[in-house]
């Protein structure tokens, strides 16, 4: 049967390829009106919530439609026995998207896969609304994240979402999956946020380092913020696979060149940056300043390598420059403001993460 994963659960690359083949894998759904996910358990609450809403319809109409999150309190959004693979999350997240981390757990591990603010994850990164339209991630209005990465598990699968902030989280999610055999070359699904702000004089941004395994990298999201005029974007992304030491294997050309633009993201007729979303890559945030405090320009890209996964065998280290011009022709190291997420596939077990910054330091200021 491990042909099934295949067949019900498509994969991001092969777009509606496999969709008439018929399968035996079972189709679950997660959500407040149905915590287990369990089958002809769904829409059954009769105190949650939205219980007073309810009161003149009774049971069965949409009485537990989302759930409070208190500070400090670590909630558990889904907790799955496998083998299987979810497919799909949506969520609608309140307050601080950097004040609310997300965390995922295959097979019982104690040490998370993915570790992120859940703005970050999901490309909203500066904490602001901004339309995204990709193969891998949607951000619709007003405020829905939704995800479409794979990611398969052979024992169990928990994700727990673990409000920092000072304010009541109030969340309306639903976690979709399917149980089902798992092939034996299916890698685990990985996310880990890095931010340093500023980016030191002369020194690269470490987007990811000390991969040890078996996998390849997936995709890349940046909140991008500018702390000096003129353009920012000369710098090369280069990765560094299986050994690689002074030098990488893949080098980049320019940041706006690796996030599948050109000439500075630059609309010629307008001559101001030019917001883009396409399946696999965009520039599909840009904040300009207001003339007030909203005083630095700021940006959100995204590039899924969906279609050009980058394969590594032994460990895995991704780095950009901050890049930009100054007199003379010469290219000057920027000091800017940059936090991202780097999303990749590997065997288990992986090697620790960094520790997530403090509160203080992953808010955007």
């Amino acid at each position: 049967m491990t042909h099934d994963l295949n067949a019900q659960f498509n994969g991001l690359g092969m777009g509606m390829g496999n969709l008439s083949r018929l399968s035996k894998a079972k189709t679950r759904s997660i959500s407040p009106e149905n915590f287990t996910g369990e089958k002809g358990k769904a829409g059954m609450s009769i105190d949650g919530p939205a219980a007073k809403s309810a009161r003149d319809l009774g049971q069965g109409w949409k009485i537990s439609p989302y759930v409070r999150i208190q500070p400090g309190e670590t909630f558990t959004l889904a907790d799955i026995q496998g083998p299987g693979a979810i497919q799909h999350i949506w969520m609608t997240p309140t307050g601080n998207w950097r004040f609310s981390i997300l965390r995922m757990y295959w097979d019982g591990e104690q040490v998370p896969s993915v570790e992120t603010p859940v703005g970050d994850f999901f490309g909203a990164g500066w904490g602001t609304y901004a339309q995204l339209t990709s193969l891998a991630v949607s951000i619709n209005p007003g405020s829905a994240f939704n995800c479409y990465w794979e990611m398969p598990f052979r024992k169990a699968a928990k994700i727990t979402m673990t409000n920092i902030g000072d304010e009541v989280m109030v969340l309306y999610y639903q976690v979709d999956y399917t149980l089902t055999d798992v092939p034996a070359d299916a890698a685990y699904f990985h996310a880990q946020f890095r931010r340093m702000n500023p980016v030191p004089y002369k020194s690269v941004y470490t987007l990811l380092d000390g991969v040890k395994g078996w996998g390849h990298y997936v995709g890349t999201y940046i909140a991008w913020g500018s702390r000096s005029t003129g353009w920012w974007g000369e710098g090369e992304i280069k990765f560094y696979l299986d050994g690689d030491d002074k030098f990488p294997t893949i080098c980049g050309t320019g940041t706006e060149d690796y996030f599948c633009g050109s000439y500075n993201f630059e609309n010629r007729t307008t001559k101001q940056y030019q917001e883009f979303t396409t399946p696999y890559a965009g520039l599909h945030q840009v904040i300009r300043p207001d003339g007030l405090y909203g005083s630095q320009q700021r940006f959100g890209m995204y590039r899924w390598h969906i279609m050009d996964p980058i394969r590594f065998e032994k460990d895995l280290r991704v780095t950009i420059q901050a890049l930009g011009w100054m007199s003379g022709g010469r290219y000057q190291p920027l000091q800017d403001d940059l936090a991202s997420v780097a999303f990749w596939y590997q065997t288990e077990p992986h090697a620790p993460f960094p520790k997530l910054p403090e509160r203080d330091y992953l808010e955007v200021k």
